[in-house]
């Protein structure tokens, strides 16, 4: 039953990864050391011994000491991938980043180092523990790398959603032309340094002398205020009296300039009064410019009340809206968290008739974490109604939001579609559990289909679990 040929490629790609992450008594040590006469000799035996010990914290700080102090060395190339594997051991998502960070420098300055095959196991693995966390650039990375694999082909997942920028806010503007955009020469001028040095004094004023004048500044519409009017409405958002949220709302409807316009939307998400977020509803509701609509959704994202959360709740849902409205709420609305906003998603998901939607929905809902979104995700998979594209996308966002393993692992014979099966193989490769390698080990050797066998003796060749190589290699060895 099992293909010999795709066996030995799938035994050749696990052999490759010289220092198995998931059990530390099967990690290979780094090679002993071999050059007396090297200067970072010493240095790098004593990482190699705090790593024998597993005393991963001192072996990180050893082997980054050794293409720091040394970067002519013959073990830089190596202690680089040392430093990393450490720095996984260890597992905080600080240090997963940092050992991203040592194989991209290895990656760079030694590219010809005996562990760079090794290497891009461990980023494979780093990668899939982050999404897992929640890293959405991990999670793209992921997808990414899936869909480069080489023959047999595996499973495509499902590519994250693009990621909504946050709107780009100048900070506070500065008393001497701070605030001028990139290229924009109108705030140049001795004049208007003046001007605006007297506009900034004004907030040693109490707020009922300042508000009269800086709302005269922001009603005017000449060319010649723009800097004026751009610093007047930083300068009402930080007032405490009530009445800021209308010159500001008034400012983002119709001031002329779009930095005004933008600015304004901004300082009203600042502001965080009920006013403020009925301000920001209103422009979402009546604004005919959609970057500015845009920005007030981001801006009601950014409010703590369940005001604004009901505004973006209803922006996610309305028909009426625009996809693009919809799906940036409903990003927001993922990225906010909590149990009221998981379950709006999760019955939202019911009531999108639109498939590109329902794959955001599904990203949001994956984002949230938690067993009852992870069931949830799961009973989208299961659900033979649900668009196959769906299906898939719900399996993937399932495994990276930390499904149990056990379910995981018995939803294959409740799969019978092969497209289905082949995204589950996929997603048993990029868990840590034992329970999932088993899985893939008892597909490679008895599942009827050949091709689902090759697809899981790929994975296999995949893994890092130690486990993985030793029973490639019995099913090779056997008579």
């Amino acid at each position: 039953m099992i293909d010999r040929m795709a066996l030995a490629a799938a035994l050749a790609g696990v052999l490759t990864f010289g220092g198995p992450v998931q059990d530390s008594s099967a990690a290979d040590p780094p090679a002993a050391a071999w050059l007396q006469a090297d200067p970072a000799d010493s240095l790098y035996r004593a990482a190699r011994q705090a790593l024998d010990r597993r005393d991963y914290t001192h072996a990180a700080e050893l082997f980054a000491r050794v293409p720091a102090r040394f970067p002519q060395s013959a073990y830089a190339g190596d202690a680089y991938y040392w430093n990393a594997f450490a720095l996984y051991r260890i597992g905080g998502t600080s240090q997963l980043h940092a050992a991203l960070d040592a194989l991209e420098a290895q990656r760079g300055s030694h590219p010809r180092a005996a562990t760079r095959g090794d290497a891009q196991a461990l980023e494979r693995r780093i990668e899939g523990e982050l999404a897992r966390r929640g890293d959405q650039d991990a999670a793209i990375r992921v997808a990414r790398a899936a869909e480069a694999a080489v023959p047999p082909v595996p499973p495509v997942p499902p590519a994250p959603p693009s990621v909504p920028a946050a709107p780009a806010v100048s900070a506070a503007p500065a008393a001497h032309g701070g605030s001028r955009a990139a290229g924009d020469d109108r705030c140049a001028s001795d004049e208007d340094d003046t001007k605006l040095a007297a506009l900034s004094a004004l907030q040693q004023m109490d707020d009922a002398r300042a508000r009269p004048i800086l709302r005269r500044v922001l009603l005017r519409r000449d060319a010649a205020s723009v800097c004026l009017r751009r610093k007047a409405a930083f300068l009402i958002a930080q007032e405490s009296a009530d009445g800021a949220e209308a010159i500001l709302l008034d400012a983002a409807r119709n001031d002329p300039d779009r930095e005004v316009r933008e600015q304004a939307v901004f300082w009203l998400s600042q502001v965080g009064t009920d006013k403020a977020v009925g301000a920001l509803d209103s422009i979402v509701r009546s604004s005919k410019d959609e970057a500015l609509r845009e920005r007030a959704i981001f801006a009601l994202s950014q409010q703590a009340g369940s005001r604004a959360q009901q505004a973006l709740r209803r922006y996610a849902e309305g028909p009426d809206q625009s996809p693009e409205l919809r799906a940036k709420a409903i990003f927001w609305i993922g990225q906010s968290g909590g149990p009221e906003n998981a379950a709006f998603l999760r019955a939202l998901f019911g009531r999108v008739t639109d498939d590109a939607l329902g794959k955001k929905v599904l990203f949001s809902i994956a984002q949230g974490g938690g067993a009852e979104n992870a069931r949830f995700l799961l009973s989208v998979a299961r659900d033979g109604r649900q668009p196959l594209e769906l299906r898939k996308q719900a399996l993937f966002w399932a495994g990276q939001a930390n499904a149990p393993i056990a379910d995981l692992t018995a939803l294959y014979t409740a799969l019978t579609d092969r497209g289905l099966r082949e995204q589950l193989l996929f997603v048993y490769s990029q868990r840590d559990e034992p329970a999932a390698v088993d899985r893939l080990l008892d597909i490679a050797r008895h599942d009827p289909d050949r091709e689902l066998r090759q697809k899981a003796l790929y994975w296999l060749g995949q893994s890092a679990d130690p486990r993985a190589a030793k029973a490639l290699q019995d099913i090779i060895e056997e008579p």
